[in-house]
């Protein structure tokens, strides 16, 4: 099958050229034809063929130098070429070997032997053409998968560093949108959450630093689990300290609620620990403060290490109400009270007068979640 191959007929005798293209016409190929070396390189350039049958006596450009500048020509390194000679094959032979050509046909050409050289070459031909499609195509994949695995290597990367501080839902939605923005600076109504251990200052100035370390890495294993379970974003740790706020950089509904259901639930989760510990013989507590109001909020850091914090007085009552909680109470402002409504059953501590706020806070202690 010739599989519409296309083949150039080079020869300066138009009877020579009838009878090769008509031959060749017949068994399928798409032919084109030239009388000269001149318009053979034409043809060569525009047409692109799978195969030349050149003739070697020319006027002008003889049929090595064509053949010659045929080879010169990079694209046309793999061209078949086959060259047609009435003079002694021999020593044409020879000649034509060193100008590039492929094979060798004698006149008068042998009909069965042509179409049999014809075959051979552009089975040849075809092959490498294959191959070179398929290494294009290797090429082209590698680039894109060396593109991809740069991309994915680089969204793990920021994965990575929004994880520190956002929810992994939260952080792989960013990635995934490709849509950083909400992390830039602006002001924004949250639910501010913070806790601390009791007691433990003067735990880590007498334990082994062993022990506080593993008190520590507990500590923190079990409240960031539950913090991003929650779906909070954590703005802070610092020693015992944890901060996690709501409504940010994603909303969400109710966020005085849910900070109130995560203290609940840290709170639940440190009376097992705090128990553990006892039985080491470290005397720790814990407590929670909860507010809700404007904070702004952004990106804050240096190359290489960035956080993700919230600055207003919401943060600074949530830090307060956290300091002033007793082992195993959780604080909330009124403002947190109003939002939560019947959702939870508090005990009214009454005002307090907290540092950095000139009027005193009416602060409520949350006893349980209603179901």
């Amino acid at each position: 099958m010739s599989g519409g191959k296309k083949i150039l007929v080079v020869d300066d005798t138009p009877l020579n050229v009838k009878l090769l293209a008509d031959r060749l016409s017949a068994g399928g190929y798409d032919i084109a034809t030239a009388s000269s070396g001149e318009e053979a390189l034409e043809k060569v350039a525009q047409w692109q063929p799978d195969l030349v049958l050149l003739d070697v006596v020319m006027p002008g450009m003889n049929g090595y130098e064509v053949c010659r500048k045929i080879r010169n020509d990079l694209g046309n390194s793999m061209l078949p070429v086959v060259m047609i000679t009435a003079l002694d094959p021999d020593e044409e032979r020879v000649k034509g070997l060193n100008a590039g050509a492929d094979d060798f046909l004698t006149k008068p050409v042998n009909v069965a032997e042509l179409e049999a050289r014809v075959r051979s070459l552009l089975r040849v031909k075809g092959l490498y053409d294959k191959i070179q499609t398929q290494a294009a195509e290797l090429e082209e994949w590698n680039a894109k998968l060396e593109t991809r695995v740069q991309s994915q290597v680089a969204q793990m990367e920021q994965l990575g560093r929004l994880k520190r501080f956002l929810s992994p839902q939260v952080a792989d939605l960013i990635v995934s949108s490709g849509d950083d923005s909400v992390l830039d600076s602006h002001r924004s109504q949250i639910a501010a959450l913070f806790c601390d251990l009791r007691g433990f200052t003067h735990f880590s100035e007498t334990a082994e630093p062993e022990d506080v370390i593993a008190v520590l890495q507990s500590y923190h294993e079990e409240m960031g689990r539950l913090i991003y379970e929650f779906e909070g974003s954590i703005d802070h740790r610092a020693g015992d300290g944890i901060m996690a706020i709501f409504n940010d950089p994603l909303p969400c509904d109710d966020p005085a609620l849910r900070a109130v259901q995560l203290a609940v639930a840290l709170r639940k989760r440190m009376d097992t620990l705090l128990v553990e510990w006892r039985n080491l013989g470290h005397e720790l507590g814990f407590g929670v403060g909860v507010s809700v109001g404007y904070a702004t909020i952004g990106m804050v850091g240096f190359e290489g290490r960035f956080d993700y914090c919230a600055n207003g007085s919401v943060v600074n009552l949530a830090a307060r109400l956290s300091d002033e909680a007793l082992d195993g109470q959780i604080l909330i402002s009124q403002r947190v009270f109003n939002a939560v409504g019947d959702h939870v059953e508090v005990e009214d501590i009454g005002e307090l007068t907290l540092k950095g706020f000139s009027q005193p806070i009416r602060i409520l202690d949350v006893k349980k979640i209603n179901q």
